[in-house]
């Protein structure tokens, strides 16, 4: 997630996102990030100005990570169907392998800690640009509603954000059966047609 970073901005950003996870943001201190990463407090201020820098760039590299991982293996080829599946199958995929980081993206994407421009940043630059661009082109092929793209995605993470947290919390596995089902009614939810499979 973070193997674009030297070693000390790694260690710094993910000892942060740990300590945030499960401590909570205020109680994450300077101090606390330099005792857990192993770097000194002087060196943590070479390469970043505050906590809120810190937090700030935890959030672009976790977004752009998210958006590589969301779009992958998406090829313009693949029908619109095929690629709406995908593309939401890698987000289940993202929540379940990176937990931690798909938990600090869905608390923190709206909090005064980051930047406006931060914000704008991960819009362009995440998955979420990707998938309005796709939901565009389904609305254009008469597939999808009218609607305003950005909102249907928002509509369709939040879905399965909460099916993440109902299924972790609860110490379930989420199968394919259940993850392929979620999908099928989002696809329904904005269908003009019938379903993904008819």
């Amino acid at each position: 997630m973070f193997e674009r970073y030297n070693k000390v901005q790694k260690a710094v950003l993910e000892t942060t996102l740990h300590l945030i996870i499960d401590k909570e943001l205020q109680a994450t201190s300077m101090s606390l990030i330099a005792k857990e990463s192993g770097v000194s407090t002087g060196n943590i201020y070479h390469y970043f100005s505050s906590k809120e820098d810190i937090i700030n760039e935890l959030y672009k590299a976790i977004v752009l990570f998210n958006g590589e991982f969301v779009t992958r293996n998406l090829n313009q080829s693949d029908s619109i169907k095929e690629r709406f599946q995908l593309a939401w199958r890698n987000v289940f995929e993202l929540g379940l392998n990176y937990p931690k980081g798909f938990r600090f993206i869905e608390q923190y994407s709206f909090s005064p800690y980051i930047y406006e421009q931060t914000k704008q940043d991960a819009i362009n630059g995440g998955w979420c640009g990707p998938m309005e661009k796709l939901y565009q082109d389904a609305i254009a092929a008469g597939m999808f509603v009218a609607l305003e793209p950005r909102m249907m995605v928002q509509m369709h993470y939040g879905s399965i954000v909460y099916i993440l947290k109902l299924y972790q919390q609860n110490g379930q596995e989420l199968t394919t059966e259940v993850v392929d089902h979620v999908i099928q009614a989002s696809w329904q939810a904005v269908s003009r047609g019938k379903g993904l499979n008819d």
